[in-house]
């Protein structure tokens, strides 16, 4: 065999290593789903602590929405570590992108970036095999001081830093129902809810909300949903002028109502005409974010 043919040979084999099964819905199976789908697609500035373990050693590291310049990860002087959600395309499997980058931190010198998503192939752990403890417990930030360590700014380090700042959409949690979250784009306001169910089941049960006309939000209409890591996320544009905390109990009333309607989706009950209009008019209008 040539020696052209032994190279294109080696990278025909590379090029299946490298395949990974695509993941629609990365996270599941991990404790805290919607919390992981929140910080890669609808959180501007998030963060929340991890445990892991890795060659055999028990470790922590901080999960962040964004780091600077796009990071996949970071392993700062004083020894924390970070990954970040949002850090561009991978390799079709978030969960194992997300876990290649934690265990990049690990083998990172201390003050040094992981700049982009290390290469994954089918054998990559992913975070279901690392990650330890519990759910993890997301806390919001106005700006991105997560970043950095104790006066270590310079002057134009600072500017670039006060710039990412004022770029932060204002988000705040809805406590009544898990992974809620009102948030100020523009002029308009919104809340977007991450439901942590089957798709199909969480979109029969809008629709049914939808044709009874159960499916406002205090005083807020739906819009529509996407769909993001295979989990659904319907939108309600809400009063601009109201405080968040105000659709709090409106937001736990819309809960109970959406739960006893989910349980009439997967009891088998057939969409009544109405209803199927009001789901063909969801899905319709819904968009995927890959």
């Amino acid at each position: 065999m040539g020696k052209a043919s032994r190279r294109k040979g080696a990278d025909k084999k590379a090029a299946r290593a490298a395949r990974v099964p695509f993941a629609a819905r990365p996270f599941e199976g991990l404790p805290g789903e919607t919390g992981w789908v929140a910080m890669r697609e609808i959180l501007p500035a998030a963060t929340a602590r991890l445990t892991f373990s890795y060659d055999g050693s028990e470790h922590t590291a901080t999960v962040a929405t964004v780091l600077p310049l796009a990071w996949a990860g970071l392993h700062r002087t004083d020894g924390e570590r970070f990954i970040a959600t949002q850090s561009g395309a991978g390799s079709g499997d978030l969960s194992r992108d997300l876990a290649a980058a934690l265990i990049a931190t690990v083998d990172t010198e201390p003050g040094q970036p992981v700049v982009k998503t290390p290469a994954v192939t089918a054998e990559t752990p992913r975070l279901q095999d690392l990650l330890t403890g519990d759910a993890p417990e997301l806390e919001l930030h106005d700006g991105f001081d997560f970043w950095i360590e104790q006066d270590e700014l310079d002057e134009a380090a600072a500017a670039s830093l006060e710039q990412a700042n004022s770029a932060v959409t204002p988000t705040v949690p809805l406590p009544a129902a898990q992974s809620a979250y009102w948030c100020r784009i523009g002029e308009r306001t919104y809340v977007r809810w991450v439901l942590p169910h089957n798709e199909d089941e969480a979109t029969a049960a809008l629709a049914r909300l939808h044709a009874a006309g159960n499916d406002a939000l205090g005083d807020g209409r739906l819009l529509g949903a996407f769909r993001t890591c295979g989990l659904l996320v319907p939108v309600w544009e809400v009063d601009a002028a109201a405080e968040p905390a105000s659709y709090d109990g409106s937001m736990g009333e819309l809960s109970s109502r959406f739960t006893e309607a989910l349980e009439s989706a997967r009891s088998g009950d057939a969409l009544t005409d109405e209803e199927r209009r009001a789901r063909a008019g969801l899905v319709s209008r819904q968009i995927t974010i890959r």
